[in-house]
């Protein structure tokens, strides 16, 4: 089950993905709203496993750090080439708009192609730098998690520091769009695509 809330000023997309047997979730990008996101998975009567961030910056990471206290034991995952963006808020962006968010390590290291278990539901980590050095998508049954990689209609920008056009419509092209084309796509940010759509619409793509 995926359930979505845009969070923060820039509105940001945090996803719940459980399994609904089991119970067992993850929070995929809590951006912002720690407390807001904690209500939600209680209330849903959940079991957080993994606190899962598809990149670095601000708008993605800024509520990880009081919702990994609030759930207690949970782990923290994101790409090795984004680790360091948790710890230095020059690379995660917030010293740009006005904050300084310093955040705790990683408990995991995401890797290309690894997989995680949520209860009985799978969830695998795509590679998809470009956004960010570390830029990450997540595959599961229900659909795919793209963070700002991919949007509706769009990609991710990439004249941030570590950006690279190139590699991101690389990885668009060679890891995204070869998916079935009913394959739901839940963006970072905006409202849910279909790879289908993205490969007939998207003026960045065709």
């Amino acid at each position: 089950m995926i359930e979505a809330q845009a969070m923060g000023a820039m509105g940001a997309n945090c996803y719940l993905f459980y399994c609904a047997e089991t119970k067992k979730a993850v929070v995929i990008d809590p951006g912002a709203d720690g407390k807001r996101i904690y209500r939600w998975v209680m209330e849903k009567g959940l079991k957080v496993d993994y606190i899962l961030i598809t990149h670095g910056h601000v708008d993605h990471i800024g509520a990880v750090d009081e919702l990994r206290e609030l759930l207690g034991d949970v782990l923290v995952g994101i790409h090795a080439d984004d680790a360091g963006m948790l710890t230095d808020d020059k690379k995660n962006l917030s010293s740009y708009v006005g904050s300084r968010l310093v955040l705790k390590k990683a408990d995991i290291l995401l890797q290309d192609g690894q997989e995680l278990m949520i209860g009985k539901e799978r969830i695998k980590v795509i590679a998809t730098p470009g956004h960010s050095p570390g830029g990450v998508c997540f595959l599961c049954s229900e659909g795919l998690f793209s963070g700002d990689t991919l949007f509706a209609g769009s990609i991710g920008r990439t004249d941030f520091p570590g950006g690279s056009m190139n590699q991101l419509l690389d990885g668009v092209k060679k890891k995204l769009l070869i998916l079935p084309e009913d394959t739901r796509v839940f963006p970072g940010h905006g409202e849910e695509t279909s790879i289908g759509e993205e490969k007939r619409d998207n003026p960045f793509l065709v």
